[in-house]
C-alpha cells in the first residue's frame, strides 16, 4: 500500500504542474539543488571539522 506506481507518479507531476506552473519549476527546482548543495557542503565542513578537532585533542593528550 505504500509503494507508488507509475500513475501515481504521474497524477503527482500533473497536480503539481498545475498548482505552481510551468514557468515556476525550473525556479523550485534549482533552489531545491542549491539547498541539497548547501547541506551536502555544510555536512562535509561539519565531518573535517570534527576530524580536524579529534587530531588536536589527541595531540594535546599526548603532551
Amino acid at each position: 500500500m505504500g509503494k507508488l506506481g507509475p500513475t501515481e507518479i504521474i497524477l503527482i507531476l500533473i497536480i503539481i504542474l498545475l498548482f505552481f506552473g510551468g514557468k515556476k519549476i525550473p525556479e523550485l527546482m534549482r533552489g531545491l539543488g542549491k539547498g541539497v548543495k548547501e547541506f551536502k557542503d555544510a555536512s562535509k565542513g561539519e565531518t573535517e571539522e570534527s576530524s580536524s578537532t579529534s587530531s588536536t585533542e589527541v595531540k594535546a593528550d599526548d603532551k
